[in-house]
Formats: C-alpha cells, structure tokens, sequence
C-alpha cells in the first residue's frame, strides 16, 4: 500500500512557524503567506483517526485548487499556487470567527437533530413532516462557531452573530450572500457530473480590508455529494442514498460503536478498510471533476513536498 502522509516538520525558507490541525500542516511563511500541506490524516467526530488514508490529502488539495478557480469571480480566493500535489500556498488572511454552512437537504447532522424532535436550526424553524434526504424549499445557511482544536464546533444563529460582535451585521451579510453564491456555482458543476451538493462549509478570512475565500471546499472532507441517478425513487422508498462523502466514514463509525463520546475506542482500521476508504476518496475526485486521478510518488513524499516547496519559494 502506498505510504500514507501522517504528519510533517518541515522547515521551509523564511518559516515563521506552523499549526497542525486535525488534517492539515500550516506553515507562516514571512508573515505573508500560509503554506497549507493537506496529510492524508482523517478526522471524524472531531478526532483524529489512527491511520492515515493514502492520497487523501492529494485529491483534497486538487479539488479545492480546481473549485478555487472556478469560483474565483465571485468572491476574491486565498491560493495563489499548488507547488505539490499536496500543497497550497496563498495569502496570509485574518479568519473570520464562523463557519457558514450551507444545507440544501435535511441530511446528516441536521437529519439527527430533527429525529430527536428539533424543529429549529441556528434559529431557523424547520416544518413539520420532513423525511430523511428531503430537499429544503432553498439552502439554509446554519453557521458554527470555529472551535479551538480539540473542542467540537457549535451551532449559532445570525443574530448571535451580530449581537456578540463576532462579525459586524455589514460583513456578516456579505458571507452571506457569497455563501449562497458559492453554494449555486457548485451545485451546477456537480449537476454536470451527476451529483448533488447535498451540503457543505465555507471559511473566509480578511486582507487589506478585503473578504476572502480561504481553506478548501466542495472536498469530501468539507462536503457532502448524492449521486443524481437514482436520488427520487430512493427518497420515495425511503431508501439511503447513494453518497460521496466523509459521512460513510462517520457512519461505519457509528456502527461499530465509536462517535467520539468519552470512553469510546475508535474501531480497528485495517488494511481493506483504509484501501476502501482511499478508493472513495479518488472516485469522488473523478466523478467531480471528470478527470482521471493521476496518483502523486509516494515512495518519499516528504522528500518530494520539500523539494517541490523549497523550489517555489525561491520564486515568490
């Protein structure tokens, strides 16, 4: 099996230091630039599973290159370069405090919420006699708080937004609406490919006064796909939909008792079930972007990603 990239330390050229999060590496270079190698570590319930998935983070890091430049006039994006299959490199931006989540169906996280009997979502109500995978009349924007790492995400409502200062009423209506924006643009391109953009996540960040796009999206990682074919006569049996995403992840978790509550022992990763994992992974990749995945050398990847970085920024 291919080597998977679990952790890294590098020390690139005018290095200012680096944060690890749960799946990605960021390294501070000069103040200026974020370096954002994306590991083929994978989380779920906010913990960090024991194995890595080979070329996960390779098919994370291209799709969000690719969607960031198809999406790059609606809202100015963070990335300026992607010196290695796993690697981006973009502007240095001042994050805003929220996550905006965008649900075009009642799937997931919100599917649990209402089967226990919620009928309201960061404020917003939800009608009565809703199914399982059921389209929404129009997306909801349901955004979180961005938790400190360790901790889970919380749900909050616009106005607790606003009131709190988290982000002026101005602003936050600008995420918004590129929010929704965003969440049109990649609903077509999946269309096109035979899926639906069933939900997903959207960062932004500030430079020189101006709102930014930042981090990944519409990856298996920040998203959820259906595929088209088939989605109505599933949901009219009240059938499970065929998906690609992170959610089969957390539900094979699920089934083997672990969803990260204290005194759970995430299940044993073997070898079929980390090669499945990865398979997903890349045929997400080719049903979203039509093209064939090319599979990154993964005898020394960490040779390879510091001699493809340290190349680049000899130039920037």
């Amino acid at each position: 099996m291919a080597k998977a990239i679990t952790g890294t330390d590098f020390n690139f050229p005018r290095q200012k230091g680096v944060y690890r999060g749960k799946v990605r590496d960021v390294y501070n270079i000069d103040d200026k630039y974020l370096l954002m190698v994306a590991t083929d570590r994978i989380s779920a319930f906010d913990v960090v599973l024991p194995e890595g998935i080979p070329y996960k983070g390779q098919v994370l890091n291209q799709i969000a290159t690719m969607f960031l430049e198809m999406v790059s006039d609606i809202v100015p994006v963070w990335n300026i370069a992607a010196p290695d299959p796993n690697v981006t490199v973009g502007i240095r931006c001042q994050t805003y405090p929220v996550e905006m989540i965008v649900r075009g169906y009642l799937t997931g996280s919100s599917w649990r919420l209402y089967r226990s009997g919620g009928r309201e979502i960061c404020g917003i109500p939800l009608p009565e006699g809703m199914r399982e995978h059921q389209k929404f009349g129009k997306p909801l924007i349901t955004p979180t708080t961005k938790a400190e790492q360790g901790m889970h995400d919380q749900d909050i409502s616009a106005e607790e937004i606003i009131s709190s200062g988290l982000v002026s009423e101005e602003e936050y209506r600008k995420l918004e609406d590129y929010s929704m924006k965003l969440f049109m643009r990649g609903s077509e391109i999946a269309a096109k490919q035979g899926l639906i953009l069933v939900d997903t996540k959207y960062e932004f960040g500030k430079h020189d006064g101006t709102i930014c796009l930042i981090d990944e999206i519409h990856t298996p990682d920040s998203s959820r796909y259906f595929y088209s074919d088939g989605y109505e006569e599933r949901f009219a049996r009240g059938e499970q939909q065929r998906q690609l995403s992170k959610e089969f992840v957390r539900e094979w978790l699920m089934a083997n008792g672990f969803q990260g509550r204290s005194g759970e022992k995430v299940p044993q990763m073997t070898p079929e079930i980390v090669r499945e994992i990865s398979d997903r992974y890349i045929e997400l990749f080719e049903r979203i972007t039509g093209r064939e995945f090319v599979k990154a050398d993964t005898e020394d990847p960490l040779r390879r990603i510091e001699r493809n970085v340290t190349s680049y920024l000899k130039q920037l």
